[in-house]
């Protein structure tokens, strides 16, 4: 089984930021994955209507989670979660990777 971890993505940028005008921002989100940088994709993919949109498809590039402007991501702690499992949205909107 492939190892992964738990990242939580959290907004940097104030809600005055004219870049919060391209996309939303979604509170903060705790999902399950392979990096920080898969975090953010799997954060992106669940965004989407059918959750299987690929990495260079225009939903996910525009997805805040993708921006390092608006998004940090950090490491989260197991307890809450565990780290047995898909990679996947587990805390946060609704939506599935």
């Amino acid at each position: 089984m492939e190892r992964l971890a738990l990242y939580r993505l959290v907004p940097t940028a104030r809600p005055d930021d004219p870049n919060w005008d391209r996309a939303p921002n979604r509170g903060e989100v705790v999902v399950r994955a392979r990096s920080s940088g898969d975090a953010r994709v799997v954060a992106a993919q669940a965004e989407t209507e059918e959750g299987a949109a690929g990495l260079f498809t225009t939903e996910v590039r525009a997805s805040a989670f993708m921006d390092e402007k608006l998004y940090t991501v950090r490491d989260e702690p197991e307890g809450r979660h565990p780290i047995d499992g898909p990679r996947m949205v587990l805390e946060g909107f609704s939506g599935r990777a």
